[in-house]
């Protein structure tokens, strides 16, 4: 569908097809803005899209992902210092068995003043199957977040290139009706004089007026148009709608090499789609969840160190005079869970659900692909054959024009037949512009839906 309803104007300039839309001298631009083809357009909005800086902060974010998990099974390493300060000393009660009394009991002090204490810790996982599996797990997803970004990036294309095109139909709209106006003025000047010659009625200078009158709402919203269409474009680059941009580029239809049946779209569009791949990699990464849930039910294996010192002293003791003994140890701890309270079962019951979902998320998005790649495939198909149509009419047409407005002038043909005869030229060449367009941004969306790489640019410049 097009994104552009406009109103369809009658009266237009005649030309050849090669020439309906003619290029205007294009004005200098200051350092602060823009001279644009669609190429340039394209990579600017590369350079400037926030969708692809999202996209690629989240992509950044897969990396830092993976690091994180690999901290699993890399070596753990903590020291922690303690200082103790006795503001009343610890005492033990030991029996007075020398004092004669035995059921009596008397209080040692058996803290010191001062107490400090230093370790270093070294922990080091010898076997964790869930471990294991989350590493491979953030890895998929790593490469899920590419896809990602190639899908992304090919959203943003699409849209720079939907929007220039936009621009470019709204701004030759625009001329068209211009240039309408202008030749209608010059008619309505022919025609007066030809009322005072007594060639033409009063009707037909009424006629030749209201012609010109009846354009100005189109030229107004026209104006209008353009203005609306340079600022989504401006938006889609993700630039400032405050920059001064001029296109370049022009409609025009350049050739291009698309699959001639649905069965050999379908099979490219299944090789190159990036968000079908990042779906498959999806279900890779629930596969992996599975197993690290069904992980948990193996036993962990550790390795682990300990380096210690520690000393206690009064206060009339000199830190230097103190002392500190150093021990060590070193260890295996194995973990086996024996009941969880169906934790485990749970979480891999949850997660060949969420692996089913993918599948039937993939296949689905499988199944709409091939719609798509039908649908974008014959939408580029019609816009190609009525362009070979509207070029062939537009010529009959100027002809027919031609004749009306000889037989006009020399008194043996009606205003009425010249209007039907304009009519009808206006209406090919309204046909071959709208054509045009709908075979440019046909190509762009079904390119989109191949999956093809988004800097194939089909513009001319």
């Amino acid at each position: 569908m097009n994104r552009f309803v406009a109103p369809v104007v009658f009266f237009f300039v005649f030309l050849v097809p090669e020439q309906v839309f003619p290029a205007d001298p294009v004005a200098a631009v200051d350092s602060s803005g823009y001279r644009l083809t669609l190429e340039d357009a394209v990579q600017l909005g590369l350079e400037k899209s926030r969708s692809l800086a999202i996209a690629r902060l989240d992509r950044q974010m897969a990396s830092e992902k993976i690091r994180e998990t690999w901290s699993e099974v890399l070596p753990q390493i903590t020291s922690g210092f303690t200082y103790t300060r006795s503001l009343k000393p610890s005492v033990l009660f030991f029996p007075n068995v020398f004092g004669g009394d035995p059921t009596q009991f008397i209080p040692l002090e058996i803290s010191a003043d001062n107490s400090a204490s230093a370790t270093l810790d070294l922990r080091q996982k010898i076997f964790d199957g869930a471990a294991i599996a989350g590493i491979r797990a953030a890895s998929v997803v790593r490469k899920m977040s590419e896809e990602a970004y190639r899908n992304t990036e090919s959203a943003v294309v699409a849209d720079i290139k939907q929007s220039y095109f936009d621009a470019l139909i709204s701004r030759d709209r625009l001329k068209l009706i211009r240039q309408s106006i202008e030749r209608w003025e010059l008619a309505q000047k022919d025609t007066r004089a030809m009322f005072r010659q007594g060639v033409a009625a009063d009707i037909d200078t009424l006629q030749a007026f209201l012609s010109v009158e009846n354009l100005r709402p189109d030229l107004i919203q026209a104006e209008n148009m353009v203005g609306i269409s340079m600022t989504r474009l401006k938006n889609a680059m993700g630039i400032s709608a405050d920059s001064e941009v001029i296109l370049t580029g022009k409609l025009d239809v350049s050739p291009a090499a698309y699959p001639e049946d649905i069965a050999s779209a379908y099979r490219e569009a299944l090789q190159s789609r990036p968000d079908l791949r990042q779906l498959e990699l999806q279900v890779d990464a629930e596969d992996e969840k599975v197993f690290a849930a069904r992980a948990e039910r193996f036993p962990v294996l550790s390795a682990f160190g300990q380096l210690e010192t520690q000393s206690a002293f009064n206060d009339d003791v000199s830190l230097s005079d103190s002392n500190w003994p150093v021990s060590s140890s070193v260890g295996l701890q194995v973990s086996v869970p024996i009941f969880t309270g169906f934790r485990i079962s749970s979480r891999v019951e949850q997660a060949k659900i969420s692996r089913l979902q993918a599948m039937i998320r993939h296949a689905d998005l499988k199944a709409s692909i091939r719609t798509e790649v039908e649908v974008r495939l014959s939408a580029f198909r019609e816009a190609q054959k009525r362009i070979g149509v509207q070029s062939k009419t537009i010529s009959v047409a100027e002809r027919s024009y031609r004749i009306s407005q000889l037989r006009f002038r020399e008194g043996i043909g009606s205003r009425l037949e010249l209007n039907d005869a304009e009519l009808q030229l206006n209406r090919s060449k309204t046909n071959y512009l709208q054509a045009v367009y709908d075979y440019m941004t046909a190509s762009v969306l079904l390119d989109r839906a191949l999956g093809r790489s988004p800097y194939s640019v089909a513009a001319a410049k």
